[in-house]
């Protein structure tokens, strides 16, 4: 979906919703003939604090200009459910600056119980692409990483200033920079982010070939196919990775490595 396309998505959305307040609901008398049902667009407007001109290009697709501030204040007036209000900012490409910040001891024990289920490696990644939690297999697999405890724990670190990856991932100079556009494209809406700017700049600082991928601007969606190894004792290995989205947690992102290729 192209940018056109995604701004008129989004504006008609909007407009279905808005559609499907009752008025009363927010102490509007219906005592005036309303043409259509719900509120106006003018009474949206009011309630989101922005001018119906404005309020009336967004539902027309018209303006690109549409700060993460203003959609919460829409979708806090529309009344979104959490689904609902998620999809919109989808739509829109950008942040919601009333999502949480999600910490490792928040993620589900039913998604740990899956993962240490999965008898092939299967590892679970953050929004900042840190490995949050492994089964035994990957540990095997990455050894020399998964296996340390004192180790930091982060894709991008491993891959780039670990010497040891280099001769360990296959092709590791196309992987790597692989890796870099698919990060770019997962955090497409947080690159402004303190914490995802520190990491970017300590890669870039730590290691020449994260800068160069990086300053290539190359975006990627991240996945899956063939991936081979070479493990220091069990040899070469190839796997079929999968990549796959934790529900109504889509910063987690759920890797696994099926035996063959």
């Amino acid at each position: 979906m192209d940018d056109i396309s995604k701004r008129k998505a989004l504006g008609e959305f909007i407009k279905s919703q808005r559609s499907q307040i009752p008025p009363l609901s927010f102490g509007i008398g219906t005592n005036t003939r309303r043409r259509t049902p719900g509120l106006r667009r003018e009474e949206i407007a009011q309630l989101c604090e922005i001018s119906v001109t404005w309020y009336t290009w967004i539902e027309q697709g018209r303006t690109v200009s549409v700060s993460p501030q203003a959609l919460a204040r829409i979708a806090d007036a529309l009344r979104l459910p959490q689904a609902k209000r998620s999809y919109l900012f989808k739509l829109s490409g950008k942040k919601d600056p009333q999502l949480p910040d999600i910490v490792d001891d928040q993620i589900p024990a039913e998604v740990i119980a899956v993962l240490r289920n999965i008898k092939t490696p299967a590892y679970l990644l953050d929004r900042y692409w840190n490995v949050v939690s492994w089964n035994r297999p990957a540990q095997t697999l990455f050894a020399g990483w998964l296996d340390q405890k004192s180790q930091q724990k982060n894709l991008l670190f491993y891959t780039f200033c670990d010497p040891a990856a280099i001769t360990f991932i296959s092709d590791w100079e196309l992987r790597g920079r692989r890796l870099v556009a698919e990060f770019r494209a997962d955090c497409g809406m947080y690159l402004d982010e303190p914490k995802i700017l520190a990491i970017v700049e300590r890669l870039c600082n730590e290691s020449s070939a994260f800068k160069y991928a990086w300053s290539l601007q190359d975006v990627t969606e991240k996945e899956g196919g063939e991936r081979r190894f070479h493990h220091p004792t069990l040899g070469p290995l190839c796997y079929q990775q999968v990549n796959l989205r934790v529900a109504n947690r889509g910063e987690l992102k759920l890797v696994v490595l099926l035996p063959g290729g």
